[in-house]
């Protein structure tokens, strides 16, 4: 709560007991304040000190002092001022220059003393309706205040609740760490095994299509003429090395130097070509060309627009290749793939058959064991995750007395004419369309950011979205007294600087004591 606030209750206390300020002779417009500087019958010295002069020229409407000091009560001196007794109301200075000129400023009339203006004493209405509205804020300060006591030990019973809990779970934590490895080790025990039987399973049907492989190399060996001859080599040029025509010397090279080989021989000269060799019974797959891909613009197609005689020739030429380059990449399409020879012998070979019972069963425990691994680990993440926030809230500044830790984990909205407003204390400030349309973030918890006497009256929220050209937006938040926790208003002040303005009884201070109001009084 601001201090003028206090002074305002301290009005109100002053003039619900009814204490009056009893009249002391001074001259016109001197404050009570200042009385002791116009002593009647002694010689004035200007309040800056400047020079003294006899006490009839005070209010003579001659300006002598540079102050205008000697001058109060009248408009002689253009840096003057004049005190409104309001007696009744509140006291209050204006300029001298508003002596009598014809308009009431001060509420008992006293500046008007000579102009002839028909001023009416208002100071007891503007009082009594002035009395009113601080008894209204009076009563909200102290039930706002009594709430405060409330949050205060709603904070106390919160903390003392969140430091068991930590306790609690920071020792469920070790019993979590524990069982994680333990379980560990039951994964990595039941994983060993697991991977043996995979391990056997796969090497198993590794050689079974090994010995598929086998039988399928003999049955295509017989297609090959047992007595083989070079002449019949030639007729396969898919066994020519290096690609520049299959030669009767590359031939006979196959067949180890010689023209003809019998049965037995032939199985080393086998092993060297099988993998190239393409039996004469199976079709050679068809390449088409690149050319014969591309489709054939039509005469009439070609003619279909007429040459335009504004292009220049070059630009033409550009074009034509432009779209020569544009035919290349959309209109070719690459031939299709043939299955390689290893793919297709897999094929043939078929899939691989399911796990015997007992794989099988090995297989189950050690997913068993990595299922419960996996949940206990999640398990130990989330009281992770739960120590990291508590800690956060047993440490967070939520005011001298935690007074604010209710807002915590709270958002709080204000709808506009065209905006939703939300704020969600010690978290983000955020703007939504209110007829649709996406979230601007106006901000995130910053700091308490008040004047140094009374630092929780404003919180500050940095580093929102970015403004188009411009800062990134920013968000003030001005607490305050209220019985109730809501967001009254808000504004932008500056281009992507928001002001606004939250009630709440956290921020409420206790009001004055009439013992205490009546001894500042005295004082005073």
């Amino acid at each position: 709560m601001s201090c003028q606030y206090h002074h305002h209750l301290l009005l109100l206390l002053l003039l619900s007991v009814g204490v009056s300020a009893v009249e002391v002779q001074r001259p016109r417009g001197v404050p009570l304040s200042k009385r002791q500087f116009y002593e009647e019958g002694k010689p004035f010295t200007c309040l800056d000190g400047s020079r003294t002069i006899p006490f009839d020229r005070v209010n003579d409407d001659y300006c002598d002092c540079r102050d205008g000091s000697d001058e109060p009560g009248t408009a002689a001196c253009p840096n003057g001022s004049f005190h409104c007794t309001n007696a009744g109301f509140r006291p209050a200075f204006i300029p001298s220059s508003r002596i009598n000129d014809g308009i009431c400023d001060c509420c008992d009339t006293t500046d008007e003393y000579n102009s002839g203006a028909a001023c009416q004493n208002t100071c007891r209405e503007l009082g009594r309706k002035e009395r009113e509205s601080l008894q209204k804020m009076a009563e909200i300060a102290k039930e706002g205040f009594l709430l405060k006591q409330q949050l205060i030990q709603e904070a106390k019973r919160g903390l003392e609740d969140k430091k068991a809990k930590l306790g609690d779970v920071q020792v469920s934590k070790k019993d979590l760490e524990d069982k994680v490895e333990a379980l560990r080790t039951v994964k990595e025990t039941a994983e060993q095994p697991e991977k043996e039987a995979k391990e056997r399973h796969l090497k198993a049907w590794e050689d079974q299509k090994a010995l598929i492989r086998m039988e399928k190399d003999k049955a295509k060996m017989t297609e090959v003429t047992p007595r083989i001859i070079m002449a019949e080599l030639l007729s396969h040029s898919e066994l020519d090395l290096d690609s520049d025509g299959f030669t009767e010397t590359e031939a006979q090279g196959l067949l180890g130097g010689v023209d003809k080989v019998d049965t037995t021989a032939f199985e080393t000269v086998w092993s060297n070509i099988k993998d190239k060799y393409i039996s004469e019974m199976a079709p050679p797959p068809v390449e088409t060309p690149q050319e014969e891909m591309r489709e054939p613009v039509s005469d009439n197609e070609s003619e279909q627009y007429p040459e335009d005689p504004d292009i220049p020739e070059d630009e033409e030429e550009d074009d034509e290749e432009d779209e020569d380059d544009d035919q290349d990449d959309g209109d070719y399409k690459p031939p299709p793939t043939m299955p390689t020879q290893e793919k297709k012998d897999d094929d043939d070979e078929g899939t691989m058959p399911p796990y015997d019972q007992e794989t099988q069963n090995l297989i189950d425990a050690a997913q068993k064991a990595r299922d419960e691994f996996d949940e206990a680990e999640r398990a130990l993440r989330e009281v992770d995750d739960q120590i990291r926030n508590l800690e956060k809230e047993i440490s967070f500044d939520f005011g001298p007395s935690a007074e604010f830790a209710y807002l915590y984990s709270q958002c709080y909205e204000l709808t506009t004419s065209e905006y939703i407003y939300r704020l969600c204390p010690f978290n983000r400030v955020s703007q939504k369309p209110k007829y649709g349309g996406s979230e601007t973030n106006l901000g995130t918890w910053g700091k308490w950011a008040g004047p140094e006497d009374n630092i929780y009256s404003m919180m500050k929220y940095e580093h929102g979205t970015g403004c188009w050209q411009g800062p990134n937006r920013s968000t003030t938040v001005k607490l305050t007294c209220g019985k109730e926790t809501v967001v009254t208003s808000t504004s932008e002040p500056s281009r992507c600087e928001y002001l606004m303005e939250f009630t709440t009884p956290a921020i409420c201070h206790e009001p004055p004591s009439l013992d205490s109001v009546l001894h500042e009084h005295e004082e005073l």
